[in-house]
């Protein structure tokens, strides 16, 4: 049972930059899909970045290229969202997430993930 645990949120001004974190634990394939979800207020979960650790690969939705940066340390079991240029309305709770059999087509929904964090508030302000 892998163990995820997300950190870093909080409250920054529009333009600011925010470094999530997200520690996993019981974690020993050397293969997962770990992405980055999150969920405004009154809005629908929507997926945010993802990475696949055995190859590195990674992929942005359109919101997030050029902004977010999805990384991993493998030395630490840790998946980080480097966000900056921030704005209000990327306000939201950002949601970590795993599971060793995501395909591609599928990693950008919520479904093929077995495993979750918490979550960690982020909010911007204008």
């Amino acid at each position: 049972q892998v163990e995820l645990e997300e950190s870093g949120g909080g409250s920054v001004q529009a333009g600011g930059s925010l470094r999530l974190s997200c520690t996993a634990s019981n974690y020993a394939h050397p293969s997962y899909c770990m992405g980055w979800f999150r969920q405004g207020p009154g809005k629908e979960r929507e997926a945010v970045a993802f990475l696949y650790t055995g190859s590195g690969d990674t992929h942005y939705v359109d919101f997030a290229k050029g902004r977010f940066t999805i990384s991993l340390d493998n030395a630490k079991n840790t998946l980080y969202l480097q966000m900056s240029s921030l704005k209000p309305e990327d306000s939201a709770m950002y949601y970590c997430a795993a599971d060793r059999w995501v395909s591609f087509s599928r990693a950008l929904f919520e479904q093929p993930y077995a495993y979750w964090g918490q979550g960690t508030q982020v909010t911007v302000s204008s």
